[in-house]
């Protein structure tokens, strides 16, 4: 019989090290995860069976454990639906798959090594904790349909082995050879102990099997499926278990589990988790609902069960009234489903709204996680995006506590009609923002929009509860209206005369041409001498830089560059230009002027050459003036 070696893929080495060594603070979490993986196997084999005609059966399924402390082995075997040859080598012989890097960069930022246990669902390695407690590991399996069952074998180093098996029994077998310190997990109390805390929530029969006394076969969980019984008599113990089994991260931050009856009638056990998962931006936006129909798995990928802004959310959703066959290319239009979703939205939506309201703490923490995802929701759920919204929270000027947009109109101005707000990259950029500076000196609150998605609902919203949304880096806003406030030490500066500023305008504009869209005296600096804007009729600064990050905008356009008349620069600029008949200076300086407004927005300077040039010369003729 021919036995095929295979070498690990690059990075499995690295993860298998931090799996076997350094991931889990509680070796029992391997049992949880090869009984996980077993019922899923009974899943799909039962799912096979019902819809499948070539593959009915009437077979009962089940999950074995069979503990022989002489041979040091610990053996877990179920008769679900099994691995082909091929399976066997793609599914053990690549670790975490395309989440590989992210697995590595999650398992750096954990700074609690219970918070590890998380990660091995939401990756795909539970298989590879078997080798905390083995030195040895061995699969034998054949998948349904399939001819030969094959014999996987490895110690969990840098290669494993397959070849054919003798045995003709569907199902999979996994053979753990214990390591020496590890007897203890060939203790039959000790694996009753952990059956029970772990995985009493498993729909299939879980039976201990010890060597000598096959005849003494003893039932180890409930059997029954968690999200079918009463939530009276479920622990949140057995909750946080079952959203574990799902790939949760961490404990939930709320559960939500309930029935509904109508003319559709379903089950829901849904789990909001407190931190967000590191796939959470990932391209596809897949949703992580199971979808059952009388306690058989149909599937989890159901991309209409719920809308992808709530692709955080772990659980399932079991109805008696989906048709066990419908296709995946089906479900889009399965009237049922439409309602059962429905449904769900506004159930998740309604159980938000009361934390926003009654638990505003807590909410804020579930927003700094989700939030960023929440969003996409006003931009692409037309019928919710007004609900959404009103539960949306936002960083602004007003201090570090989020606030909500009618927290924000209850604290506008007498005369303010518009919602002000500044898009950046972070709350750091925004703050080294200049354009800032004028609503602050006249206490105008400024809403900090620094997720992507943002760029993207404003459009499409464009006002909210009548008060049009504006920015203040786009188009022109008049400030003259609200007074500044100052303080009792503070001495206000002289403003350059409107003449002495035009013609100052004027001569930059000779300077400067088409690089600048218009040059302008700003309401909005008080402390710095210039900044950008775009104009009413072009896109927004930070969406137009968005743009081109992503390839969709080739050439950026050009801004307008607003001068501050308060400004000593500024004032001495309009000096020079008075009384010197030497220009080179004031076309240095107007050049330096605009190539640092950009710099304040992120961009480089014009022409960097240039740029270095121009401040030599300003600094030499300072120095030597």
């Amino acid at each position: 019989m021919s036995v095929e070696k295979h070498n690990f893929e690059a990075e499995t080495g690295k993860v298998l090290n931090i799996v076997i060594n350094s991931l889990y603070s509680n070796k029992d979490i391997f049992l949880r995860e090869l009984i996980s993986n077993s019922s899923d196997a009974c899943d799909k084999r039962r799912y096979k069976s019902l819809t499948d005609k070539s593959f009915a059966s009437t077979i009962d399924l089940n999950i074995n454990i069979n503990v022989d402390p002489k041979a040091k082995t610990l053996k877990i075997s179920d008769n679900g639906i099994g691995m082909s040859k091929d399976e066997l080598i793609s599914s053990l012989g690549t670790i975490a798959k395309s989440g590989t890097k992210a697995f590595l960069e999650g398992i750096t930022k954990q700074k609690n090594k219970d918070d590890n246990l998380s990660l091995i669902g939401q990756f795909g390695v539970g298989f590879y904790s078997a080798f905390m407690v083995a030195d040895k590991v061995e699969v034998i399996s054949k998948g349904i349909g399939t001819k030969k069952s094959h014999h996987w074998t490895s110690d969990g180093q840098s290669s494993f082995t397959i070849s054919e098996s003798d045995k003709d029994v569907d199902g999979t077998e996994i053979t753990l050879h214990i390591k020496k310190d590890e007897k203890d997990y060939l203790d039959t109390f000790r694996i009753e102990n952990i059956v029970k805390k772990y995985s009493d929530h498993i729909p299939y029969p879980v039976k201990l099997i010890e060597d000598g006394k096959e005849n003494e076969v003893k039932s180890l969980n409930s059997a029954s499926a968690l999200w079918m019984r009463n939530k009276k008599d479920i622990k949140s113990e057995q909750y946080e278990e079952f959203y574990n089994h799902l790939g949760g991260i961490g404990k939930p931050w709320k559960t939500i589990h309930n029935t509904t009856e109508g003319i559709v009638s379903f089950t829901n056990l849904l789990f909001i988790p407190e931190m967000k998962p590191f796939d959470l931006f990932n391209p596809d936006r897949k949703t992580s609902v199971k979808l059952y129909t009388n306690r058989v798995f149909i599937t989890d990928e159901c991309e209409d069960l719920l809308p992808s802004y709530l692709r955080f959310i772990k659980g399932v959703v079991d109805s008696e009234d989906i048709d066990l066959n419908v296709s995946r290319e089906m479900m889009q239009s399965n009237a049922a489903l439409n309602k059962i979703s429905k449904a769900l939205v506004n159930k998740i939506l309604s159980e938000l709204k009361k934390d926003f309201e009654k638990n505003r703490d807590d909410y804020e923490k579930f927003f700094n996680e989700f939030g960023a995802a929440f969003k996409e929701g006003i931009y692409e759920d037309f019928e919710r995006k007004k609900s959404l919204i009103d539960i949306s929270l936002f960083k602004s000027s007003n201090g570090e506590q989020l606030t909500s947009l009618n927290e924000y109109i209850s604290r506008m101005k007498k005369d303010q009609n518009e919602i002000f707000y500044i898009s950046g990259e972070n709350i750091e950029q925004i703050l080294t923002s200049p354009q800032i500076e004028g609503f602050k000196s006249r206490g105008l609150e400024v809403i900090y929009m620094t997720d992507p998605i943002d760029e993207f609902w404003l459009p499409s919203m464009n006002e909210y509860e009548g008060k049009p949304f504006k920015s203040i880096t786009k188009g022109a806003i008049d400030l003259s209206k609200f007074d500044i406030q100052k303080d009792k030490d503070s001495k206000s500066k002289k403003p350059a005369t409107k003449k002495d500023i035009d013609k100052l305008i004027s001569e930059m504009k000779t300077h400067l041409g088409d690089k600048v869209k218009d040059i302008k005296s700003s309401q909005m600096l008080t402390d710095s001498p210039v900044c950008l804007t775009a104009d009413e009729a072009a896109m927004d600064i930070h969406l137009e830089k968005l743009m081109r990050q992503h390839k969709r905008l080739d050439k950026e356009s050009t801004k307008i560059l607003e001068i501050n008349p308060s400004h000593d620069l500024i004032k001495s600029l309009g000096k020079i230009v008075q009384n010197s008949k030497d220009k080179s200076v004031v076309s240095d300086v107007s050049h330096l002027l605009l190539d640092q407004a950009r710099i304040v927005e992120g961009e480089m300077p014009l022409d960097t050459k240039g740029f270095t040039e121009k401040l030599s010369s300003i600094i030499t003729k300072s120095l030597s003036g």
